[in-house]
């Protein structure tokens, strides 16, 4: 738990509080009381200068100023890249991969500014404001039993909210012919090409058992057990993603079928077929939901095609399920990944590839339309050398 606390002076008092960051943002060093007369361009200087709002005010009011500081962001932003534009008229484009370190830094500038819009919570997680919505059931679901009264931003509060929804609602994936709900800070199946590849692929000859790593809400070991294995051992280790996985299995009656473990990557013994769907991006993830876009160094994908093999029952697979975004933006190349194939000791048996539909897909103003457009995902299908 977070033990870190905010300090401001409000009517006179020097007053403090629990402060909470799933983003892992550090506690704001300065933090002033804000209300509903406090205008948006004086609440967006002071956020661009790291001081904090602690709203008092109404509590809708809170959140149209939240829309306020992000028009006034993209405004800024949009006038950055056309005087840039300007500046730089003649000169070399810049690549691929420098776009998107750009768009990664612009997107923390982002984040950060609008994390300093803070609310208010009481130990039960009602937010004392006015007109302020029950977020109880939604806060207990995100962040466990009550305790003390604490501060978050109002952006993460919303954030929480809309996994209530997605975990209320769920999502249909068709293969299934059911939903799969995801929890907070568990990355939803919202990209259905990579639940489609694992649908589709052919099944080792005789297999039966399969294992699945980092498993997160458990639909692939969902779609393996429709599709026939006699049992799946799911792993994770975060544990919000392990009562996902477990609530899911449950939901759909496959408990008898697929079992969810702890397990840094593989669990002990070998298995038909082993399936791993890793972060797709090699880099530094920002929040707890990036770290299923993010992967630091690309270890658990070089640790799953490092200990794959020793995994693998005779005639066994292993399933790779990646996309080749990172690749069309310089921060892994082909060989590289082949090289890591070859060095565990495996060779490619096959292929599978299938077009991102997402929107983003599609999106000529996306600032890595280039690279999104071009982008594949696949499933390799991976055996001894």
């Amino acid at each position: 738990m977070n033990t870190e606390r905010i300090h401001w002076i409000e009517n006179g008092e020097e007053r403090s509080a629990r402060w909470r960051s799933e983003s892992g943002w550090p506690a704001p060093k300065k933090v002033v009381p804000a209300d509903d007369t406090m205008n948006a361009d004086t609440a967006y200087r002071l956020a661009l200068e790291g001081t904090a709002l602690l709203w008092r005010g109404d509590f809708q009011n809170a959140r149209q100023l939240l829309q306020a500081l992000v028009r006034r962001i993209e405004h800024k932003g949009g006038r950055n890249k056309h005087a840039k534009a300007r500046a730089k008229a003649g000169a070399k484009p810049a690549t691929l991969t420098e776009q998107f370190h750009r768009h990664r830094l612009a997107q923390l500038q982002r984040a950060r500014t609008l994390a300093m819009l803070l609310i208010p919570f009481d130990g039960d997680y009602t937010v004392p404001l006015r007109r302020a919505p029950d977020v109880r059931e939604a806060c207990l679901e995100a962040y466990g039993a009550a305790g003390e009264p604490f501060v978050a931003s109002l952006r993460e509060l919303l954030g929480v909210i809309g996994a209530h929804e997605w975990r209320r609602k769920g999502v249909f994936i068709p293969v299934l012919d059911e939903r799969i709900h995801p929890w907070y800070g568990v990355f939803s199946p919202v990209r259905g090409e990579y639940v489609e590849l694992v649908a589709q692929a052919p099944l080792p000859a005789g297999a039966t058992l399969a294992f699945d790593i980092g498993a997160g809400t458990g639909v692939l070991s969902a779609v393996l057990a429709h599709r026939g294995l006699q049992g799946v051992i799911a792993t994770d280790m975060d544990e919000r993603a392990l009562g996902c996985a477990r609530a899911n299995i449950e939901r759909l009656g496959l408990v008898g079928t697929v079992e969810v473990v702890r397990a840094d990557l593989f669990p002990q013994g070998r298995a038909n077929l082993v399936v791993c769907n890793p972060p797709w991006l090699p880099g530094k993830p920002s929040s707890s939901i990036e770290y299923a876009v993010y992967d630091p160094d690309s270890r658990m994908l070089r640790g799953f095609l490092a200990g794959l093999k020793e995994h693998l029952l005779e005639g066994g697979e292993g399933w790779l399920i990646l996309s080749d975004l990172a690749e069309h933006l310089g921060l892994r190349s082909r060989e590289q990944l082949l090289g890591w194939i070859g060095a565990a000791g495996l060779a490619v048996a096959g292929r599978h590839d299938i077009r991102p539909a997402h929107p983003k897909a599609s999106d000529p103003d996306d600032p890595l339309a280039a690279a999104r457009m071009a982008e594949l995902t696949s499933l390799w299908r991976l055996v001894p050398a």
